[in-house]
């Protein structure tokens, strides 16, 4: 039975005194979600920000002609900035085999990517991060790293059964590679880089102790479990900092019993704060235990059962139907993670964005209304990359996502993620580097 401790907050609900609108709490209705906003050394046009989501817009490693259309078309559309995600930052830090992995050799390709955004008005953040062993799509030579060893259900697929602790000399590595992926994303011309700390990769399985059963400094208290993620961001912001925003996704909660809660949200909120980062992205929810809770809807496991099937993984599609049997049915419901993010909002000064539900103008309106300085968009932004332009215009004031979830389906899918309302993508752009053709 869940304790008041583990038992998940009610996404979405309106909490008195908050965001009432008959109550007597103060908001500032003068900032609106079009102006422009300072993070670090980074000014974003407006404060709309397109989500890191896998894109699966890579050839070998690098980025294609697809994502730089696809990013592209997000910049024209009016965000203040997008975010390219999943950015490994070592061959092995990949989940799926179908995303970048930073190395010089790319740099044409990001830089073909990030002059396109650029051209187009918009800033670009390059999501940089580790999956330690969250790694569903491809075997890893030995054991995958994580804040704990012992088995590994997310890389059973792939036979990568067993996962080790981090040692020292591990920590200093992997800091080594996020501080090298931080400073090619800057000589690539990315505006910002987002340290992926949430949804169960690497710098998670130290925070939740889903994960981390480490009995030294790095382990049991909130304290010590954000330690080395902190130190991470740390040495980054030290390499970058001066010329680029530094930014962390987090886990508001991961949404599940025994896992990070609210109270261990601002910890490690604060600890970030004082490692030095520039603004925090807040989610929620684990890949493996919660999706239901990280998308505030279940998963349209039927769609994602079919894409697998038509690539061949018949038994990866028979383990999301296993999966799905035991998510619990969640109505979904706008700014599911508000009543989470607010806790954030009032422990922390730095500034933050909100992401987890935004389908409206009103949506956005009440975040930053409510001292979120972004506000942050994934599935809206799939179904209508120009939904920006069109909230200002007024030909729009609500998204025509439906929150079906079919589009996550398509990272695994050759032609890369969409929204399945609309046209499918180019395949032949996704099979052509990002840089041909360009001069870069």
């Amino acid at each position: 039975m869940m304790t008041p401790r583990d038992q998940p907050l009610n996404p979405g609900r309106i909490v008195p005194g908050v965001s009432d609108p008959a109550s007597n709490s103060p908001v500032n209705t003068a900032i609106s979600p079009f102006d422009p906003v300072t993070i670090g050394p980074l000014t974003l046009r407006n404060r709309f920000i397109k989500s890191g989501a896998n894109e699966a817009m890579c050839l070998d490693g690098k980025p294609t002609r697809a994502l730089l259309r696809h990013h592209s078309d997000l910049a024209r559309g009016g965000v203040g900035m997008t975010t390219v995600a999943y950015v490994a930052v070592a061959p092995e830090a990949r989940t799926l085999p179908n995303q970048i992995w930073m190395r010089p050799e790319i740099l044409p390709d990001l830089r073909a990517l990030t002059q396109a955004v650029h051209d187009n008005g918009a800033a670009i953040s390059a999501q940089i991060t580790h999956g330690g062993s969250f790694v569903t799509g491809m075997k890893v030579k030995g054991r995958t790293i994580s804040s704990s060893s012992g088995f590994n259900p997310a890389g059973m697929l792939k036979g990568n059964f067993l996962q080790r602790a981090m040692t020292g000399a591990d920590m200093e590595r992997v800091t080594a590679e996020f501080v090298a992926a931080a400073r090619l994303a800057r000589d690539a011309g990315f505006d910002a880089v987002e340290l992926h700390m949430g949804h169960g990769y690497l710098l998670n399985q130290f925070i939740s102790p889903l994960s981390n059963r480490r009995e030294d400094e790095y382990g049991g208290s909130p304290e010590n479990r954000v330690r080395f993620p902190a130190r991470v961001l740390a040495a980054v912001k030290e390499a970058v900092g001066d010329t680029t925003a530094v930014l962390a996704k987090i886990n508001v909660a991961d949404g599940t019993r025994r896992g990070a809660t609210v109270e261990d949200g601002v910890v490690t909120a604060r600890a970030l704060q004082a490692a030095g980062a520039d603004m925090l992205v807040l989610s929620g929810g684990r890949n493996v235990e919660s999706t239901w809770f990280m998308f505030g809807s279940r998963m349209n496991r039927e769609e994602i059962s079919r894409v697998l099937r038509e690539q061949g993984e018949w038994l990866t599609s028979l383990m999301m139907k296993v999966a799905a049997s035991s998510e619990p049915a969640v109505e979904f419901r706008e700014m599911y993670f508000l009543e989470y993010s607010r806790r954030i909002r009032a422990a922390v000064e730095l500034p933050l964005a909100y992401l987890g539900g935004i389908k409206s103008l009103a949506n956005a309106q009440q975040a930053v209304a409510e001292g979120f300085d972004c506000v942050v968009l994934a599935r809206a932004l799939l179904h209508d990359p120009a939904l920006v332009n069109k909230f200002r215009s007024g030909e729009l004031t609500q998204s025509g996502c439906d929150n079906c979830n079919g589009c996550v389906a398509y990272i695994y899918h050759p032609a890369g993620t969409r929204c399945i309302r609309n046209p499918p993508n180019d395949l032949a752009e996704n099979r052509i580097p990002a840089s041909a053709g360009t001069g870069t």
